[in-house]
């Protein structure tokens, strides 16, 4: 009998911006995929198997293995150049060489340093604390707003440089990585691009579309349970 699940099984959850990034990619390419949450904090031993940093997201790709670790890929980025090479269409990885390499510098930037500045600093300081019962870290996050995220994003508002998209003439890995890694602090706090104005047209523009709204509006469900609204961080 045949398998009516999707081959694709994301372990994750949509309030990380690295499961959002799997998620969009599979969206963008018109996969199906279901998800499955795993509690990283206490994984079960079956996913310490999989996953050795104990990390979401993992793929599965069930037409190769249903268990223990045939079939599973470790890390966004790979997951996502993994889908890429089996599902070509759209390309979301450009040919031309020096875009390519553009495009992998960019998303490697936004899953480090725009992570560790806005996702660590803002979006962490305030819901790791509201998980304990105990008050959210809005100090550390406003220092992080001020100091750490403005630099990362001086370099993003660079590389951009007023284009539609980060590498080459198309939607790109890159542009899915900057928007879902960005978009991470809107769950913790109101934040304002005025400064950075061809990163905030970038953003808006993406926003627009289903492979990045769709999976937001699947974590602003999660975020808003624990935070009816975000903080002003000005």
């Amino acid at each position: 009998m045949t398998d009516p699940r999707p081959d694709y099984l994301i372990y994750g959850s949509p309030l990380s911006p690295f499961t959002r990034k799997v998620m969009g990619v599979c969206i963008a390419k018109g996969v199906p995929y279901d998800i499955e949450g795993v509690n990283i904090f206490d994984p079960p031993a079956w996913f310490r198997d999989i996953s050795p940093l104990k990390r979401i997201p993992v793929l599965r790709d069930r037409s190769v293995g249903v268990e223990g670790r045939a079939g599973t890929i470790v890390d966004s980025s790979a997951i996502c150049a993994a889908i890429e090479k089996k599902h070509p269409a759209p390309a979301l990885y450009p040919d031309d060489p020096m875009a390519l390499g553009e495009a992998l510098f960019i998303e490697e930037y936004a899953d480090t340093s725009l992570a560790v500045a806005g996702g660590v600093g803002i979006f962490r300081a305030i819901f790791v604390p509201l998980g304990k019962g105990e008050a959210p870290g809005i100090d550390k996050a406003r220092e992080a707003w001020a100091n750490q995220v403005p630099p990362v994003l001086d370099v993003l508002e660079t590389r951009l440089g007023g284009r539609a998209f980060f590498a080459g003439d198309a939607l790109s890995i890159a542009d899915i990585s900057v928007a879902c890694v960005l978009m991470q602090m809107m769950f913790a706090a109101t934040i304002s691009l005025d400064r950075w104005p061809g990163l905030a047209a970038h953003i808006a523009a993406m926003q627009a579309l289903p492979l990045i709204a769709e999976p937001f509006a699947a974590a602003e469900r999660i975020a808003r349970k624990a935070l009816p609204q975000p903080f002003d961080l000005t």
